[in-house]
């Protein structure tokens, strides 16, 4: 039996990358996953990939509604949710004094706006006891250049889970983060504009474990916070990111 056996779950940015190694671990233990993503191409391949238990809607969560045909769906194949993982969210570097308005709004609209109503939406098909996970990074805690609109989007993310851990008491909704480090993503390369080895080159020596982490290994930490392992964790952080942020 899986650790997820039975449970229904969300998640956000989940045509490729993190969302999809997530979606696909999920299936693995067990669980019917609903993903959403903005181009309906790699979505629908996603889908395709994972097989019989995953519903996929498109749409931009930036878009409440979008948000709002989602939570349609997910009411009625299955009428209630276990786990959300608010995965969904944009990353650009601009250096501080280059920052625009455009810029600003589209970063916060995607990883601020877009996760605070993934979630506030969730609410009602969310049991009691359900877990929700908040993607964030370690940009959150470390200062690194030239990406401080995203750094901020990604500390209120850490924000939210102290204060919806509270907010959802009544409720024993646990709310957690997972804090990637730097991962081999299509994100990452297409914002670094270098493949594999590129990207090694030019991170790996910074990381104590010596190498860029994996999908996939994002995706076991939030199966852990997904599942009953972690049943007595909540307003957390966890961070998956070879040690760059804790030395």
């Amino acid at each position: 039996m899986g650790k997820l056996d039975g449970k229904v779950a969300l998640i956000t940015g989940g045509s490729s990358g993190i969302g999809l190694a997530t979606a696909r671990r999920f299936v693995a233990d067990g669980a019917y996953v609903f993903i959403t993503g903005r181009r309906k191409a790699e979505l629908d391949a996603a889908a395709k990939e994972l097989g019989a238990n995953v519903t996929a809607v498109q749409g931009d969560v930036s878009k409440l509604a979008d948000l709002d045909r989602l939570i349609s769906k997910i009411k009625e194949v299955k009428d209630r949710l276990d786990i959300v993982f608010a995965n969904a969210g944009i990353g650009e570097a601009v250096p501080f004094g280059a920052i625009t308005e455009d810029h600003y709004q589209r970063t916060f609209d995607a990883n601020v706006k877009g996760v605070l109503f993934t979630v506030q939406k969730a609410l009602p098909l969310l049991r009691d006891g359900a877990s929700v996970i908040l993607n964030a990074s370690i940009v959150a805690s470390k200062g690194l250049p030239n990406v401080s609109v995203y750094s901020a989007t990604k500390a209120a993310l850490r924000s939210f889970a102290r204060t919806w851990t509270a907010d959802l008491r009544s409720r024993k909704i646990r709310v957690n983060v997972v804090s990637p480090g730097t991962i081999d993503t299509p994100g990452l390369r297409v914002l670094a504009n270098a493949d594999a080895e590129g990207l090694h080159d030019a991170y790996a020596g910074s990381i104590p474990l010596g190498r860029l982490g994996r999908p996939e290994e994002i995706a076991s930490a939030v199966a852990f916070l997904a599942s009953d392992d972690s049943s007595y964790v909540a307003g957390s952080e966890l961070f998956v990111d070879g040690g760059l942020a804790q030395v």
